[in-house]
C-alpha cells in the first residue's frame, strides 16, 4: 500500500486492520480532495492485484481464504476512501458495513476448514458478527444525524440493533446445543431460551 494511502487512512482514523478500534463515533478530520480520493482508489486496485497474485501459489481453502482477504481489503480501502471523500455519516456507515462484510467473507471461508457442529457454530458466529457490525454502523450513523429527530432515531436504532444482536447470539447458543444429545441437549436449549427470552 502506498504511503499516500497509509497516511490517508491514518489521518482519517480508518484502516482495514484497525477498523474495529476506529469504529466509534469519533469526530472526523477534514474531507479529502477528489485527487486524493482518485489516487486512493487506484492504489487500492493496484494493491488488490498484488495481493491476488500472491494467492496464486496457494491451493484449496487456503487460496479461497487468501482471495477473500484480498477482495475484502480492496473493498474496505475503497469504501474508506469514499467515506473520507464524501465526509458524511452515511459514507462512514457504508465503510463500516464493507468492513463487516469483508470480515464475514473471510470468516465463512475459514469455517470451510471445519466440519459438523463446529462448522455450523463457526458459520453462526460469523453471521452474528456481521449482524453486529451492520447494527453498530447504523447506530453510529443515526447518532451522527443532527436533525431534530436524531435522539428518537438513535433510540430506535439502538433498540433494533440490540434485538438483532440478541437474536444472532441466540442462534449461536442453539447451534452449540446441537453438539449435545438427550437431556443435556434439552437442558442446553432450555437455558438458551431462558437466557434470550424465547418461549
Amino acid at each position: 500500500m502506498s504511503k499516500l494511502m497509509i497516511s490517508l487512512f491514518v489521518g482519517a482514523g480508518l484502516g482495514f486492520a484497525g477498523a474495529s478500534a476506529a469504529q466509534t463515533n469519533a469526530p472526523m478530520t477534514a474531507p479529502i480532495s477528489k485527487a486524493v480520493y482518485t489516487q486512493a482508489v487506484k492504489d487500492a486496485d493496484a494493491q488488490y492485484k498484488v495481493d491476488k497474485d500472491a494467492c496464486a501459489s496457494l491451493s484449496g481453502n487456503a487460496k479461497d481464504i487468501c482471495v477473500a482477504e484480498a477482495k475484502g481489503k480492496v473493498t474496505v480501502a475503497k469504501a474508506e476512501a469514499e467515506a473520507a471523500y464524501q465526509h458524511t455519516p452515511k459514507a462512514r456507515e457504508n465503510a463500516r458495513i464493507a468492513h463487516a462484510q469483508a470480515n464475514y467473507a473471510v470468516a465463512i471461508e475459514k469455517c470451510d476448514d471445519l466440519a459438523g457442529n463446529p462448522k455450523d457454530v463457526c458459520v453462526k458466529e460469523a453471521k452474528a458478527a456481521l449482524v453486529k457490525g451492520k447494527a453498530d454502523a447504523k447506530v453510529d450513523r443515526v447518532a451522527a444525524d443532527t436533525n431534530k429527530e436524531a435522539a428518537t432515531k438513535q433510540a430506535e436504532a439502538r433498540k433494533d440493533a440490540s434485538a438483532d444482536k440478541r437474536e444472532a447470539e441466540y442462534k449461536v447458543a442453539i447451534e452449540k446445543c446441537d453438539a449435545l444429545a438427550g437431556p443435556t441437549k434439552d437442558a442446553c436449549i432450555s437455558n438458551a431460551k431462558a437466557r434470550y427470552g424465547k418461549s
